[in-house]
């Protein structure tokens, strides 16, 4: 059995989506260092969350689901879930950490396996862009989401926090200011 320093109560598809995008990122979110609420982009993909698609808070339903893998909590909270058609739409303001968002939507999908519910498909919006992706939960991701959820509890465990990843996504981050100052 795998034992870590401390326990990660609520491990969701945040710290997912930051553990593709920067381990950095997900440490200082992890402890307890939130810095999306200083960011016009973060508040920008909100509203565009928001208003792009008002018709679907009447056709499909917001779902909160949790799963335990390994002896960690898993959580989700997913926006928009068609459950008859089993598909998850998630809205997201570009492609430019498209892969994480993947990785998010694959979570979401393992999450609802992990409770029973199988053949869910994902897909990811894009609509200022006018584009969407379809994602699909293959046996390789299910591995690799169960190597992920150790690691970060590894990582977000650590005493200190990882290096900056020093490359062009950094800019448009939430933790730039705090990441990049130097005294």
């Amino acid at each position: 059995m795998i034992l870590y320093t401390i326990e990660i109560m609520n491990l969701t598809a945040t710290h997912i989506n930051y553990y593709i995008i920067c381990h950095r990122k997900l440490w200082l979110f992890a402890n307890g260092i939130n810095m999306e609420h200083t960011s016009d982009m973060v508040y920008d993909g909100k509203l565009l969350h928001e208003t792009s698609y008002p018709q679907r808070n009447d056709k499909y339903n917001e779902i909160d689901i949790s799963a335990s893998y390994e002896g960690i909590s898993l959580f989700g909270k997913i926006d928009f879930y068609d459950a008859k058609n089993k598909i998850i739409h998630e809205t997201k303001r570009s492609n430019k950490v498209e892969k994480a968002n993947e990785w998010q939507a694959k979570f979401y999908i393992w999450l609802l396996a992990l409770n029973g519910i199988e053949d869910v498909t994902a897909i990811l919006e894009y609509p200022t862009m006018r584009e969407r992706t379809t994602v699909h939960l293959q046996e390789p991701d299910r591995v690799f989401l169960g190597e992920a959820i150790r690691t970060i509890a590894s990582l977000v465990s650590a005493e200190r926090c990882p290096a900056r990843i020093n490359s062009p996504i950094c800019k448009s981050c939430s933790y730039y200011e705090l990441c990049y100052v130097e005294e």
